[in-house]
Order: structure tokens, then sequence, then C-alpha cells
């Protein structure tokens, strides 16, 4: 293969996995969710194969489904994007990184507070539409940064983009990075302006940014990079991966501005691999516990992936898979441990079911192997597709 696209859809998970009761997340299950609203409609998706996948039994089946399909089980301990990324990209982690459900300790406010010249306000999980109507008038009034953080391992600062704007609450985000190291390395420092609703609250506005902690060990990114392949991002990959291994990167505001992107770069010539994060199905509807939402969001995914099939080249590798869950219709607003789809599809390539796999790893051992470089991923499964 000389191009590989390589799409995560943020959070879509297909069903509760085997540990899910160490997660408090029995009987979550994202597609199931939102497969019964009444704006879900993916005949794309299943024209591939996602309804032959392993416990998807609610939706079409498609004997003659034109992808190769399997699902994927997580062996990282976690269940966010930073952790579920990395081992999409060949790295596994056995434990999980920091959480604080009390808050950050004193010593990380203090220094934060030394080194931005701006108190904090919170310091606690909350939900990132709730803490601004709780917190937001103050910050107006005071100047003091929104700090807060969720069950994942995040450090989030908020703050309204007329007092604070988001180039210069980057900046604050990158000082906080600095800070957060050691046992106190989270995932991610995550940057979340917003503004006046015009109705007397506030809202989110689409300049979030991501800083994540770099990945302890080589990634297929890594190794993509250093074979001389191109390795190109789309959306928030180059935050996951605190920018290592990408030659070429494109940020987003969402899953339209990167699906627009994509349809630009599958017209380009360039051999490697193009990684793409659709983040509106986790950040705008999972998170919101909008079951509808993220269902409309599927089926305009759908609508796009029909325009874009026929775009692709000959030689060319479509893979299609998600990081984590976040269950729109349970009791959390958290993300959820489920296992995740994958649907591999090309034109040359024979279409199979490849049952359950373990380890999101078996993406990257799979597209390793299709570029022909030295990267593996031992403790996930492969995955050996046939030509035609």
């Amino acid at each position: 293969m000389k191009r590989i696209f390589l799409i995560v859809l943020d959070s879509l998970g297909i069903g509760e996995a085997p540990d899910a009761d160490k997660f408090s997340d029995v009987g979550a299950n994202t597609l199931k969710r939102i497969s019964k609203s009444k704006d879900f409609f993916i005949p794309n998706l299943l024209s591939l194969g996602l309804g032959e996948i392993d416990g998807v039994d609610y939706l079409k089946k498609n004997p003659r489904h034109t992808a190769s399909v399997a699902r994927l089980r997580e062996i990282s301990m976690g269940k966010d994007t930073t952790i579920g990324h990395w081992e999409i990209a060949g790295v596994v982690s056995p434990s999980p990184l920091p959480t604080y459900p009390d808050g950050f300790p004193r010593e990380i406010i203090e220094e934060f507070e030394r080194q931005t010249g701006r108190r904090a306000l919170c310091n606690k999980p909350y939900s990132g539409t709730e803490v601004i109507k709780a917190y937001g008038k103050e910050h107006k009034t005071s100047g003091n940064l929104i700090v807060y953080t969720s069950a994942d391992s995040v450090f989030q600062i908020a703050a309204h983009e007329s007092l604070v704007p988001p180039e210069e609450l980057y900046e604050i985000c990158r000082k906080a990075r600095k800070i957060l190291t050691g046992p106190h390395a989270v995932g991610r420092v995550i940057a979340r302006p917003f503004i006046d609703d015009g109705k007397g609250g506030f809202i989110r506005t689409a300049n979030r940014r991501d800083f994540s902690v770099e990945p302890p060990e080589k990634t297929l990114l890594d190794a993509i990079f250093e074979s001389g392949l191109d390795s190109i991002s789309v959306g928030k990959i180059s935050d996951i991966f605190a920018g290592r291994g990408i030659s070429e990167s494109y940020f987003t505001h969402g899953n339209k501005e990167a699906m627009e992107k994509t349809d630009e770069l599958v017209e380009k010539d360039f051999r490697g691999l193009c990684f793409i994060n659709l983040v509106d199905f986790d950040m705008i509807y999972g998170h919101r516990q909008d079951v509808d939402g993220y269902a409309k969001a599927l089926t305009e995914f759908d609508a796009w992936l029909g325009g874009f099939l026929p775009k692709m080249r000959k030689d060319d590798m479509l893979i299609i898979t998600a990081d984590h869950g976040c269950d729109p219709g349970d009791a959390s607003t958290d993300h959820t441990r489920e296992y995740v789809p994958l649907l591999v599809y090309g034109q040359k390539l024979k279409a199979e079911n490849f049952g359950t796999k373990s380890g999101f790893g078996a993406v990257s051992n799979l597209i390793s192997r299709s570029l022909e470089i030295n990267f593996n991923s031992p403790k996930c499964d492969e995955i050996d597709l046939k030509q035609q």
C-alpha cells in the first residue's frame, strides 16, 4: 500500500469490554445507544460491514460486506483519548495516567498560580459546560482562571476569550504542561476557551487545544517518520502525540473541517499515513449526553464517507476505528470502557471477518506491515489481510 487513511471516530465504542466493571461501565454501548435514534442512518458503514462485527447484533447484516472487519479490545489500563490513541499507535500502557477525583494537590496549584500570575478557581472534577456556568461570572470579574479535571487524566483551563485570548491561554497551558511532570504527568492539559452566549450565560468555542504528555515509547508515527515516509496529522492527532513523529499537521475545528481537509489530502500524492481524528462525537455529543446529536453526527460522517470512497486510488487503504467509548445515554458524562470497531477497506483487499482481536495496536501492526516498515507492537494481535 502506498497511502493509508486512518480515521478515528472519537469515542465510538461498540459495547462493554470484559473488564468494564473495573471502570464502572457495565452495560455501556455507545453505538447501540445511538442506533435507536431517529437521526441514525449509516448505509455506507453497513455496506463496509459494521453490522458484521462481533457483538453488533442490533444493526442490519451484510454478508457481502466490502471491508475487512474486527472487534478490538483495549489492553492498556485506561479509557481516555491519550491512552487509546497511543495503543492504536502501538504503545500499550500497563498503568493508568494519574487522575484527580479530589482536585490537584496544593503544590501544583500554587506553582501554576506563581507562573501564570493568576489565581485558580474550582480545582475539582466538573463537566466542561457546567463549570463555566458555575464559575464563568466570577472568572470575568476576578480574572482568575477556571482549573478543573474529570474522570480522565486531564488538567483543564477555561477562560473567556475577551479576557484571555486563545493564544495567551495556549501559552498558559504550555506552562502548566511543564509543571505537570513525574507522578503528576497527566495525559493532557486542555485549553477550554469560552464566550458569552448572548442569553446571560456562556458557551465554549471551537478554539480548544490539547497539550499532551509525550508517549513513553516509540510509536508507529515515529517509525513512519524515521523511515522517510509521510506522517500526516488531521485534527488533534498532533496534539495527542505532542507533535512527535509528525511530518505535516493540519489543526481543525471539528468534524466538518477535518473531513474537508481529508478530501483535500486524498487528491495529494504522498506515501505513508494520513491520521485523522473526528473529535465532535466525543466532545460535543458523548460528554454532553446528546444521543440524537451523536446519531446525526455519525449519519453526516456516513454521507461524507459515501463521497470519499470513490476518490480512493487502487493502492489506497482506509481504516476506520475508535479510541474508547462515551455512551451518551448512560448515567455518566465520562468515557466508557468498550470494545471498538475496525473496518479496513481497499480496492485490492479481500473482505474478511477477523472476529475479536486483542489490542488496539493490531491497527499499528497492520499499518507497519502494509507500509513495509520495521515496527511491531508484540502485545497486540496481528491482522493478516489478503489481496483479492
